[in-house]
C-alpha cells in the first residue's frame, strides 16, 4: 500500500486549525475583496476547498509535491519522505483562494502557495498565469517571479471543476498597502506582518520600495517584442516586501498577462525594427508605468488611492534600474538605457501631458481609477517633468 502523509487544515495561521466536526467546515468561503456578479454566485463550502486541495495531491501519488521538494531542496525527495502536509487558507482574492502549503519532512519544513481558482473568471486567469510564469521564468536570468511546480484540475461535489497550481512561497514576505496613519493622518505604506505586527515604512523605505517595484516591471518588459506584464495593480497585492532591519526586498507573485503594448505590435515595425520605434513604444511603457505605480486600494480593499508625489522619482531611478539589467540592443548606436536617457531628456513637458493623455483615454473606463487618474494627471505630468530635468539637465 503506497504511503500517505497526514493532512491538516486552517484559516489564516496554524493557530486556526479545521477538521470535519467543525462548524467552519460546511460554511461557503467568503468572496473576494473585489466581487464581480459572476463570482457572487459561486458557493463553495471550506471542506470542499480543503478536500479539493488534497485530491490535487494525492491523485497523482504526490508527484507534484515531490518534484517541487526535490526542486527546492535540490535533492531527490520521494512521498515516504513526507510526513504531513497542512493547508492554509490564506485570503481572498478576485481570481484566486490561495492557500499556503507546508510541507513537513523528516529533515525540514518547506512552505509553497497554491492558487486555487474556482470561477470562470479565475480558470481563464488561473492558465494564463501558470503560462506566463513558465515562459518569463524560463526567458529571464534573473527572476523576480515566484518559480512554479505543477497545474491541474480537481472534480468537487456535484462535478465542479476546480483548478490550481503550486508555486514558490516567498517566505518572510509580506503583502502592504497605503493606509492613513492615525497618529499624523497621513498616508504611508503599511506592511502587513501579522505575526510580528504591522508597521509603517519610512519615506526612504517606501522610496526603495517603489524603486524596486518599477525596476522589476521594467527587466520583464521586452523592448523588441513590446510584450510587458499587464495587468498588475498595488490594490490586489500583486507585489510582497521583505523587511530586514535596513535592507528591503520586493517580489512579484503574480503574472495574469503577458502581451505587446500594442493591439496590432507588427504595425509598428519597420524592418529590423529601428531605435526610434523601439524608444517611442519604450516612452508608452515607462509613462503608463509611472501612472499605474501610483494607483492602490486603501488597506487594500477601501477606494482607489492616489499615492503621493515623491513616487515619481522613486519610478523613474527604478525604470532606469531595470533597463540596466537588459542586454544590448543591435539597433542602438549605445547601451539601451543611455539612449532612452537622451530620448526622454529632449521630450518636453507638453510632449508628456499629450501623450500620457492619449494613454489615459485608451484605459478601461470602467475601471474605477481612470476618474482618479485623470483628476491628477496634470499635477502627475508636472511632476514627472520636474524630476526629469532635475536628473538630465544638472
Amino acid at each position: 500500500m503506497p504511503f500517505k502523509p497526514r493532512f491538516s487544515y486552517f484559516i489564516s495561521s496554524r493557530e486556526t486549525p479545521v477538521s470535519q466536526n467543525s462548524d467552519l467546515w460546511l460554511q461557503s468561503l467568503p468572496l473576494s475583496r473585489h466581487f464581480s456578479g459572476e463570482n457572487s454566485a459561486i458557493s463553495l463550502g471550506h471542506g470542499e476547498y480543503f478536500q479539493a486541495i488534497r485530491n490535487f495531491f494525492e491523485n497523482d501519488g504526490n508527484e507534484i509535491i515531490c518534484r517541487a521538494l526535490t526542486r527546492r531542496l535540490q535533492q531527490d525527495v520521494k512521498a515516504h519522505d513526507i510526513r504531513e502536509i497542512q493547508i492554509c487558507l490564506v485570503k481572498h482574492g478576485e481570481f484566486y483562494h490561495p492557500a499556503r502549503i507546508e510541507v513537513l519532512t523528516h529533515r525540514h519544513k518547506i512552505s509553497f502557495v497554491l492558487n486555487v481558482a474556482v470561477s470562470e473568471s479565475g480558470f481563464k486567469t488561473i492558465n494564463r498565469e501558470y503560462s506566463c510564469l513558465l515562459k518569463l521564468n524560463d526567458e529571464f536570468p534573473i527572476c523576480f517571479l515566484p518559480e512554479v511546480f505543477g497545474f491541474g484540475e480537481v472534480a468537487s461535489t456535484g462535478d465542479r471543476k476546480i483548478r490550481m497550481f503550486l508555486g514558490h512561497w516567498f517566505e518572510g514576505y509580506q503583502e502592504f498597502h497605503v493606509s492613513r496613519d492615525p497618529l499624523d493622518n497621513r498616508n504611508k505604506i503599511l506592511v502587513w506582518d501579522d505575526i510580528r505586527s504591522r508597521s509603517y515604512l519610512s519615506l526612504e523605505q517606501s522610496a526603495e520600495l517603489y524603486r524596486q517595484a518599477a525596476r522589476i516591471l521594467t527587466y520583464y518588459y521586452n523592448v523588441e517584442s513590446f510584450e510587458k506584464i499587464f495587468p498588475w495593480h498595488h490594490g490586489a497585492g500583486d507585489f510582497v516586501v521583505k523587511i530586514d532591519k535596513a535592507d528591503l526586498d520586493l517580489k512579484l507573485i503574480s503574472v495574469r498577462g503577458y502581451a505587446p503594448l500594442f493591439t496590432n505590435p507588427d504595425q509598428l515595425k519597420n524592418g529590423e525594427k529601428d531605435t526610434e520605434v523601439i524608444l517611442q513604444a519604450l516612452l508608452i511603457f515607462f509613462l503608463n508605468l509611472s501612472i499605474r505605480m501610483r494607483l492602490d486600494r486603501y488597506d487594500g480593499a477601501g477606494d482607489i488611492v492616489w499615492a503621493d508625489g515623491p513616487v515619481v522619482q522613486s519610478t523613474l531611478d527604478g525604470f532606469f534600474d531595470g533597463l540596466a539589467l537588459k542586454p544590448s540592443v543591435a539597433s542602438m548606436p549605445d547601451s539601451l538605457d543611455n539612449c532612452f536617457r537622451y530620448y526622454l531628456s529632449v521630450c518636453t513637458k507638453e510632449d508628456l501631458y499629450e501623450l500620457s493623455n492619449a494613454l489615459v483615454e485608451t484605459f478601461n473606463r470602467r475601471a474605477p481609477e481612470v476618474r482618479i487618474v485623470k483628476q491628477h494627471l496634470k499635477e502627475h505630468v508636472e511632476e514627472l517633468s520636474r524630476v526629469i530635468g532635475l536628473q538630465f539637465h544638472r
